[in-house]
């Protein structure tokens, strides 16, 4: 009898999200020595960073099974970037 297709656990949907986005990570980095501006490239990987360390923490960490841990974690993280994209874009100004 064919049985239906499983999702995935969790687990390993996020270490398959987690290898896509390192994947698109490098591929972002290739375009650097295309001509593509510095900003935009170091802007993406830093979005990609965050939304990686996002998987990290609801899943790894299992922060998905307390959710307001995970907004003021997520929340952190996402004004900590936005600090470090600020320094990143002042100074290549």
């Amino acid at each position: 009898m064919n049985e239906p297709v499983k999702n995935p656990d969790p687990l390993r949907r996020a270490w398959l999200t987690l290898l896509a986005l390192s994947g698109a990570s490098a591929l972002v980095a290739e375009l650097a020595g295309q001509g593509v501006d510095r900003r935009l490239i170091g802007t993406a990987i830093l979005v990609l960073a965050l939304m990686k360390s996002r998987v990290i923490l609801a899943r790894y960490l299992d922060l998905a099974a307390a959710p307001s841990w995970l907004r003021g974690f997520t929340l952190t993280l996402w004004i900590f970037g936005g600090l470090l994209l600020g320094l990143f874009l002042v100074a290549g100004a």
